[in-house]
């Protein structure tokens, strides 16, 4: 069954509520990692505030990457690394690098 014919407007507003839903589940589920969902998705939340930050500026609108950041994790970036992100593990780590070799700077989940 092939897709209905959807209206430009109705379509930014679909994907604007499926944003919305993700970002609030990634709330939710503070208890899954960065470096988990990199190494399995190939994404996570830094990413996500990145691509958001950048349509800001394809907008004219200037987002500063903590800003963005906020935005996402509905607090600050460091509050919530304090409250929720956790060393990683070697095998994580292992898995990063083989996935991603050299694609991030920083540590997990600092991408």
């Amino acid at each position: 069954m092939p897709a209905p014919d959807i209206d430009p407007a109705t379509r930014t507003e679909l994907e604007a509520a499926a944003f919305r839903r993700l970002v609030a589940h990634l709330r939710e589920r503070s208890d899954v990692q960065n470096i988990d969902m990199m190494n399995l998705a190939g994404f996570c939340r830094n990413c996500l505030s990145r691509w958001y930050r950048e349509a800001a500026d394809a907008k004219g609108i200037a987002l500063a990457d903590p800003d963005a950041r906020e935005i996402i994790y509905g607090m600050p970036y460091k509050e919530w690394q304090a409250r929720h992100q956790k060393p990683a593990t070697a095998s994580q780590q292992a898995a990063f690098e083989k996935a991603h070799p050299a694609a991030h700077a920083g540590p997990h989940g600092e991408h």
